[in-house]
């Protein structure tokens, strides 16, 4: 734990689910907006059969903005 922020500290939450639509390209596009997002620590995406993982600290990121950046690029997020 990180005794000056104490981000060690932090229930993150863990989503795994598959995502449809992705191409190589919206798939590395989501990947780097998601890590963009303030609560957002780790993202991995196989666009090839969509399987999506990504874990995220609530508090500081709502599931409506992370499901907002895949609207955004066109790929169904089935959470």
């Amino acid at each position: 734990m990180c005794k000056e922020c104490g981000c060690g500290n932090v229930a993150n939450t863990r989503l795994q689910f598959t995502a449809k639509g992705y191409t190589p390209d919206s798939a590395s596009a989501i990947e780097k907006n998601l890590l963009g997002l303030s609560g957002v620590l780790y993202v991995h995406i196989h666009a090839h059969d969509g399987e999506t993982t990504i874990d995220y600290d609530p508090a500081k990121t709502k599931l409506r903005e992370i499901l907002t950046v895949f609207d955004s690029h066109g790929v169904q997020a089935d959470i």
